[in-house]
């Protein structure tokens, strides 16, 4: 069973493996604040979740019951900040998807459950509406897994002006990382190096738009833009015809599963994905089960990683490094692992290493200032709230991937390897980009 020592949650009795394994049928068992280890007047900590577990988003949510069923195992018998003991109860939320659903979520754990620390994650769908609940009610959020631009400049934040936000904080990739992984990933292959974007008329799609087209431009790459599209749109033949005129031979795209799946599938048709060599895809083409949707088309799609099983980091939550999170969550689901245990356990860590830091982790403005300041290392690598483009934001590493049939007796037919590092050179390259086609 887990114990603490000081105020690290730390596993004595077990291996990280048996841990692991045993966590998912642990976890729906345990009774979280209400255990033998606590008088009844003992304080409790109660941190809020939210991720899109199910809707058209649900990718990113598929492995947070696995992970927090770790955090929740390892926060068992509580935890002993600033020299007091506290029970911990993780209040987690599917947001289905739906923007709205989200902030009526988040109203509903600041106002009826009345949470310590808010934590949201995986897309602008999720993390804005529910940080703008928490600004508003003067609640500390932490956020990860999406551009931070569209995080800080789509809720409201100017260029050069003092950052609005007090009380929400947002770690992870931005477009700069994404710059340095797609020059780093796009010239590992001789192309024309003209570009056709499918930037969806969203708050990731116009960030990156607005951000890192004139960026890759200023790198000799030609954008051929045919301008945003709708979420939900069927019909894709202007578009696919534009690139084929223009003889484009990169595609990137940052939509969600479903109109990336119109649009390849009508690609192929129409023959555009016979002049394509490398399919660079974000937000959708991070995910197994997406990949595998499109058949034969899935096939050597370059993605990018904001983490993999490769990653040199381990969890100071729960302890566990990146190939056994991995490992466990295969042996406990049967399914393949994805990049979304590593960012969601990362979530967990730092707003963790933020109440630790914080000087009363009931006062809302102490753990607040604890995460303007924070500067730890959690599964993704490193979180530092001190150095960042701009107040609120710790910029993170997103890694060049891509999609490869897996070896012979392998589980699963798909392997995700690792092209390219230079957003963090920690992580190892695993395989050389091979050409979408050729």
């Amino acid at each position: 069973m887990s114990r603490i020592i000081g105020s690290k949650p730390t596993l004595s009795g077990i291996s990280r493996r048996q841990f692991i394994a045993t966590s998912v049928a642990g976890g729906a068992a345990l009774a979280f604040g209400r255990g033998k280890a606590f008088a009844q007047s003992a304080d409790t900590l109660k941190v809020g979740f939210v991720s899109p577990r199910t809707g058209p988003l649900a990718g990113f949510g598929e492995t947070d019951g696995y992970v927090l069923d770790l955090a929740r195992k390892a926060l068992a018998n509580g935890i002993e900040l600033g020299g007091k003991k506290y029970s911990v109860e993780i209040l987690d939320q599917d947001t289905q998807s739906d923007p709205s659903r989200a902030g009526q979520l988040a109203k509903d754990l600041i106002n009826n459950q009345a949470i310590d620390l808010m934590l949201a994650v995986s897309t602008p769908e999720v993390i804005n509406p529910v940080a703008d609940a928490c600004e508003a009610a003067g609640v500390p959020c932490l956020s990860t897994v999406m551009p931070w631009e569209a995080w800080y400049f789509g809720r409201g934040a100017k260029p050069g002006a003092p950052s609005p936000f007090k009380w929400t904080y947002h770690f992870g990739f931005g477009v700069g990382e994404f710059f340095k992984t797609y020059i780093s990933q796009w010239n590992l292959i001789e192309t024309n190096k003209k570009v056709g974007v499918m930037y969806p008329n969203d708050a990731d799609g116009n960030a990156i738009r607005a951000n890192l087209a004139p960026l890759l431009a200023k790198q000799g790459f030609t954008i051929v833009d045919p301008g945003a599209y709708e979420t939900g749109t069927t019909d894709y033949s202007s578009q696919i015809a534009l690139f084929k005129q223009e003889g484009v031979e990169i595609f990137n795209s940052f939509p969600i599963p479903p109109d990336f799946a119109a649009f390849w599938r009508q690609a192929a048709q129409q023959g555009l994905t016979r002049q394509i060599k490398i399919a660079q895809v974000a937000k959708t083409g991070l995910f197994p089960s997406d990949i595998e949707a499109l058949g034969d088309l899935g096939m050597k799609i370059a993605s990018a990683a904001y983490w993999h099983k490769a990653f040199p980091y381990k969890s100071p939550l729960t302890g566990v490094s990146g190939t056994e999170l991995a490992d466990g969550y295969e042996a406990t689901s049967g399914k393949q692992w994805t990049q979304q245990l590593g960012a969601s356990m990362s979530l967990l860590d730092a707003g963790f290493e933020a109440l630790k830091a914080s000087t009363n982790a009931k006062d809302k403005a102490a753990v607040a200032k604890a995460l303007s300041t924070l500067k730890t290392e959690t599964m993704i690598g490193k979180v530092d709230f001190t150095s960042g483009p701009v107040a609120n934001v710790s910029p993170g590493p997103i890694i060049g991937t891509q999609w490869v049939a897996a070896k012979e007796g392998s589980k699963f037919p798909l392997d995700y390897v690792v092209t390219e590092n230079a957003t963090d050179p920690n992580v190892p390259v695993g395989a050389k980009l091979q050409p979408y086609n050729g």
